[in-house]
């Protein structure tokens, strides 16, 4: 029994005794077999949140916004969603993947008992990336079974997307275009992640000395156009430091190490909201697509928003939401890419806002302007940020926007030249002024003469 709740049970060593309005009766409460259930209940912290777990399931309160963004459509990666519904007929895949790479080497048994091994002796610190409620059913063999799978099967798709192996003209991925579609969605999914450590540890043994390109290289060239049509070259040896948890914590790297974001704001300033794309405009502020090694980094200068190029496409919706859920889960996570969010869902209202940034050349859009301004509608809901990390960008802005000329001009283009027939009246009273004016001299000038 621990010490303090020794000393607090020393207290109420009596039984209380408690009396109820139904009939007679009294309840006599047990304090020793309260005492012990509740030790119990103390003592069984194995359910509790752990530091080590970095794969989770999307939290219910997140969930509920849109469900299709955070389950797999096809492919299960890992224990979450393993066999479940339309995701057993891709096992079949995944098991062909497995044949054929083991097939095509010389020494394929030794190879296969080598990556069995290699995953066996971390099979704990697997199950521990896992933030499980209840046991998940898997014995080791099952469970080591199942990362081996998964992770050649991810490997070799790789493998086979950079050309590094030869692809099967009936490979069932390669041959349809829905099946990538399918992957491009299915493994950027919180819920749907094995480790990168069991991912590098199988492909230290599967590659072969002619093959020098590193995994965090090939990841990056399948998922080249996630976030901009103009692919930035990636330097690998960049993410040698830092400890990779997975496929989505390794693009959440790719966005936020590169940006001065983290290093630049001031996040103590406090959340403020901004202005839409089309107040701004009105307001007099210019836009400007600018290049950067990350689409964080937007900025402010002189009534120039300036802003890195963003693609939107079918995956970009299930992108956001999934590192949004990453960043509100992952304990002691600087919440970058919600900021990032929150911002352009205040940018980005109506279809019209969304319009100005496209004519910029700021976003790429592949989707009707009504889907992709859905898209940034309740993005970040229901989400919490302790630090904001677009405060010094936010204040400067919204501090242009509040000097006089820009108020006095942003109200003037809001209720008069923002309605089409308000412009015909303006132009037409311009006109008759002009002819007054033009009058009056030939007037004058008459007279004079």
């Amino acid at each position: 029994m621990s010490s303090y709740l020794a000393s607090y049970l020393s207290l109420i060593s009596i039984a209380i005794i408690m009396d109820r309005q139904e009939g007679d009766g009294r309840v006599i409460i047990n304090i020793e077999d309260l005492a012990s259930s509740l030790e119990n209940e103390m003592s069984n912290d194995g359910r509790l949140p752990m530091l080590k777990h970095c794969i989770f399931k999307t939290p219910s309160i997140l969930l509920r916004h849109k469900q299709s963004a955070y389950v797999p459509n096809y492919f299960s990666i890992g224990p979450y969603h393993h066999g479940q519904g339309k995701t057993k007929r891709a096992e079949k895949i995944k098991i062909k993947y497995l044949t054929n790479l083991f097939a095509s080497m010389s020494s394929g048994q030794d190879l296969l008992r080598r990556c069995i091994d290699s995953i066996a002796v971390v099979e704990t610190n697997a199950r521990n990336c896992y933030d499980l409620e209840e046991e998940i059913g898997f014995g080791s063999e099952e469970f080591v079974q199942m990362l081996l799978v998964d992770g050649c099967f991810i490997i070799e798709l790789f493998r086979k997307d950079a050309k590094l192996v030869p692809i099967d003209e009936k490979d069932p991925i390669f041959s349809t275009s829905f099946m990538l579609q399918f992957l491009y969605h299915d493994l950027i999914l919180l819920e749907n992640q094995i480790p990168w450590f069991i991912l590098e540890r199988l492909f230290d043994v599967l590659t072969t000395p002619s093959e020098t390109k590193p995994l965090v290289e090939l990841a990056f060239h399948f998922f080249k156009t996630s976030f901009s049509s103009y692919q930035t070259p990636v330097e690998a040896s960049h993410f040698n430091d830092m400890n990779i948890k997975h496929i989505l914590d390794l693009l959440w790297f790719s966005l936020v190490s590169p940006s001065k974001k983290l290093a630049n704001e001031n996040t103590y300033l406090g959340w403020q909201p901004i202005h839409s794309a089309t107040r701004l405009k009105e307001s007099g502020v210019k836009f400007k697509k600018v290049t950067s090694e990350s689409i964080l980094d937007i900025n402010f200068n002189q009534g120039v928003l300036q802003i890195p190029s963003l693609l939107i496409q079918e995956t970009t919706e299930t992108m956001f939401r999934n590192l949004i859920s990453y960043e509100q889960c992952l304990p002691h996570c600087r919440p970058v890419f919600t900021c990032y969010a929150i911002i352009l869902s205040q940018l980005i209202g109506t279809a019209y806002d969304l319009e100005i940034l496209c004519d910029k050349g700021i976003v790429d859009n592949w989707l009707s302007l009504e889907q992709a301004t859905q898209f940034f509608d309740k993005l970040y809901q229901d989400t919490y940020v302790k630090e904001f990390f677009y405060s010094k960008f936010v204040q400067d802005l919204n501090q242009f926007c509040q000097s006089w000329w820009p108020r006095a001009r942003a109200a003037y283009v809001h209720y008069y030249l923002s309605k089409s027939w308000i412009v015909v009246v303006v132009a037409a009273q311009v006109y008759a002024c002009t002819m007054l004016f033009l009058t009056f001299l030939q007037t004058f000038f008459a007279i004079k003469n």
